[in-house]
């Protein structure tokens, strides 16, 4: 019965580190000993133990991740309208992306990566969103090419 249900559940979950537990778990059940698991798997003989214990407290579930991430600000509907959105015009600034965010669906991401992801979902790099480099200077580019000129006509001389 534990065999069974370990096996079906290594044969079923797509998370590696779930595999890693319950592989451990059978190998244990299967008569290998902590010091041929340790190697095999790259897991320390604590490990071992904690999902043992685990697994024999709570079945299948004591190994499964107990984290599955969070869930997004915007729902796949609201996403799905933001890029819309986005694909009306070629380029954006992340400001009026954060705020047609924040005004229509009340949502301010933590981090501007966010914000980048929907660009790139849009097909919007994020170098496409400015129009210029706002660092370009063209009084600081047309002094360099005054000393590279006049350096390249003194090597001319020589």
């Amino acid at each position: 019965m534990w065999m069974q249900s370990l096996e079906d559940f290594i044969k079923n979950s797509k998370e590696l580190r779930e595999i890693k537990r319950a592989t451990a778990v059978k190998m244990l059940l299967c008569g290998y000993k902590h010091q041929e698991i340790m190697p095999i798997l790259g897991v320390s003989s604590g490990f071992i133990s904690t999902y043992k214990k685990s697994f024999f407290k709570m079945g299948i579930d004591g190994l499964k991740l107990g984290h599955k991430g969070s869930k997004g600000y915007l729902d796949d509907i609201q996403r799905a309208e933001v890029i819309e959105w986005l694909q009306t015009k070629d380029r954006w600034t992340l400001n009026e992306l954060e705020h047609h965010i924040a005004s229509k669906y009340g949502v301010t991401f933590f981090s501007k990566q966010s914000y980048y992801d929907l660009f790139d979902a849009a097909s919007i790099s994020w170098k496409k969103t400015q129009a210029s480099n706002p660092k370009y200077d063209q009084d600081k580019v047309a002094s360099k090419k005054k000393r590279f000129v006049n350096c390249w006509r003194r090597e001319d001389l020589k």
